[in-house]
């Protein structure tokens, strides 16, 4: 399980989400999938092959949950990486970073999916997986 803060100020734990993130940074332009670094309550990480400014208005959807998360959050700051940049934005509703919750154990309970399989040589369907998520980690997951 890979729950890290990438600052110690930071308010909320941050989640490694491994699922694609489509990004709209321009409105009216076709949003564009984006690999996700991590989620939190708060907000979210991903990576852009584009510079996007800080303080801009970007819409985010999650189209592997079901329902798919959309969402508008406010870039916080963008930082060049190699190969492009990292991008960390906040949600601007609370709704919104209320919803992030279920992303964050879907993006957490995925993970454990996958470590299982590639540690254990077990294959979990999601419902599987989830049930074991929530008896081993659930109770670590931190409250909203």
């Amino acid at each position: 399980m890979s729950a890290t803060r990438l600052n110690p100020r930071r308010e909320f734990i941050r989640h490694a989400a491994e699922v694609p993130i489509e990004v709209r940074t321009v409105p009216g332009r076709a949003p564009r999938s984006r690999p996700g670094v991590n989620v939190s309550f708060g907000g979210l990480a991903f990576r852009s092959d584009e510079y996007v400014e800080p303080g801009s208005i970007i819409d985010i959807r999650i189209p592997e949950v079901k329902p798919p998360f959309e969402a508008h959050a406010r870039v916080s700051w963008c930082s060049p990486e190699e190969g492009g940049y990292c991008v960390g934005a906040r949600f601007l509703d609370s709704s919104a970073a209320f919803r992030s919750r279920m992303v964050e154990q879907v993006c957490s309970i995925e993970a454990y999916r996958r470590e299982v399989e590639e540690r254990e040589g077990r294959t979990l369907a999601p419902e599987e997986a989830a049930l074991e998520w929530i008896e081993r980690y659930g109770s670590r997951f931190p409250d909203a």
